[in-house]
């Protein structure tokens, strides 16, 4: 007989810190996420309009995933992918440089 599932949680603080360990703002993680910017916002808070909020189950294992360097999962086979560079304090996004086909990239 297996033994009995814990319930694990995920707190607001320990959500955010692990966005902030990743480099990722609020927006990227969203995205990663494949959330609204306000249902992280929910989650760093802790609540939503006076009512506690839970991280939910898919959230947590998602965050997971990537915190392994997963960004996708097809069934079978897990996907390895950058996750999105941090913007800049400059405020201004990386270009990376053009590829030159005579270099075969």
């Amino acid at each position: 007989m297996a033994p009995p599932a814990t319930t694990a949680t995920m707190t607001p603080e320990l959500f955010r810190k692990w966005r902030k360990s990743l480099g990722l703002k609020q927006k990227d993680a969203a995205e990663v996420l494949g959330l609204k910017k306000r249902m992280i916002q929910y989650y760093e808070k802790g609540d939503r309009n006076g009512r506690p909020v839970e991280i939910p189950k898919a959230v947590r294992l998602a965050c997971y995933a990537l915190t392994a360097g997963i960004a996708d999962f097809d069934g079978v086979t897990p996907v390895s992918g950058p996750l999105p560079a941090p913007v800049p304090a400059s405020g201004t996004v990386p270009v990376p440089p053009p590829s030159d086909p005579a270099a075969g990239t």
